[in-house]
Order: structure tokens, then C-alpha cells, then sequence
């Protein structure tokens, strides 16, 4: 099935599960966070492949992640602050730019992950994961965790590691989450070591 949706190009990678913090300054997405409010419909979160956040309409990797706004607020500095929440990922079927350089694009859901089971190998990870979000602020620390389960891990990982975007987007394009989990395994391992 088919969704419309407004894009939301950024120099990030998001995954289903995830939180994530934006200020909105730009009256495209002053707009579309308002629609999204109102009618309670999803964004979608895309990779900047060519261009920038500001400005006219970037271009962008076709596979995304689904969300929702969890919550809202005025910021002291008078600007918009709204916490986006991973849903599932999609991939853009087609895409038109507005008048107002705003994205809207026809996408498909792709296949829901379910929960795995950490095993042995994989508790350096949960550990590793419970150690970068205890440095960090809410929404992060506030969301609700899964350490026990090695697919929430291994997304989360991914995005708050400072891993190069283009590699953090190949993992998002991953259909067999145990090739990602595997893949960041040894990604790890060998910077941990070397």
C-alpha cells in the first residue's frame, strides 16, 4: 500500500525505534509539522545524498524511516522544538518538489523488524549502548530502552555512533537485520581493537 507523505531531508540517519531532536525554523516545515500535528500523519525521515537542509529541496536516498511527532514545544530562543519517533522504514516510490521546495513523495512501507533475542556474542553491544546513552540528554534518555533485544541495539548504535552517514544509510537499506547486526559486530570489534 501507497502512503503520501512530506519528506524530511537531513544530514542524518534515523531508525525505527530511534528519537530525534529538530529545531524547525523554515517555513516549509513550520508547515508541514503543523499538518502533521493536526491530521496526525507521519514524516518521513530521509539522508541528504546531494544538497543541504536549508534551502531549495535536496536529493535524497530512496529508503527512509516512518515517524511521528512524540512531542512538541516553544524553545526559549522562539524556536519550534519537536522530538520525531521512528515507526518503520519505507522507500520512495516517487517524489515532487512544491512551490515551497517541500518534498512530498509517494512511499511503500517495507517489512517490519521483530524483537531477537540478545545472545552471548552480542552483550558488548547492549553494554557499549547503555554506556553512550547514560552521557546523553532526553529524548534520548527518557525513551523507552531494549536492551534485551539485539535488532533495538544494533539501530541504536547505528545512529549514535559516529560512523560515516553513507555507512549508516547502507545499514538502514539492509533487509536481514542479522547482516547488519554482524556487520556492525565486526565494525566494532575493530575499533576497539585497532
Amino acid at each position: 500500500m501507497l502512503l503520501s507523505i512530506p519528506l524530511f531531508p537531513l544530514k542524518t540517519v534515523m531508525f525505527p525505534g530511534g528519537v530525534l531532536p529538530l529545531r524547525i525554523f523554515e517555513p516549509r516545515y513550520l508547515d508541514m509539522v503543523c499538518e502533521c500535528l493536526r491530521s496526525d500523519s507521519e514524516i518521513g525521515v530521509v539522508l541528504i545524498k546531494e544538497g543541504s537542509e536549508t534551502g531549495e529541496a535536496a536529493e535524497t536516498h530512496p529508503v527512509g524511516t516512518l515517524c511521528t511527532i512524540s512531542y512538541w514545544n516553544r524553545r526559549t530562543d522562539g524556536l519550534l522544538g519537536i522530538t520525531l519517533r521512528g515507526n518503520r522504514r519505507f522507500q520512495t516510490i516517487s517524489s515532487e518538489v512544491k512551490s515551497n521546495q517541500l518534498i512530498m513523495a509517494e512511499v511503500e512501507a517495507l517489512t517490519e523488524t521483530h524483537p531477537i533475542d540478545i545472545q552471548q556474542k552480542y552483550q558488548g553491544m547492549a553494554s557499549l549502548l547503555r554506556k553512550i546513552i547514560s552521557q546523553l540528554e532526553p529524548p534520548y534518555t527518557t525513551m523507552p530502552t531494549h536492551y534485551d533485544d539485539l535488532e533495538w541495539v544494533s539501530a541504536r548504535l547505528v545512529e549514535l555512533l559516529p560512523l560515516p552517514l553513507d555507512y549508516k544509510q547502507q545499514l538502514l537499506e539492509v533487509d536481514d537485520i542479522f547482516s547488519r547486526i554482524e556487520e556492525l559486530y565486526l565494525q566494532i570489534q575493530q575499533s576497539t581493537v585497532g
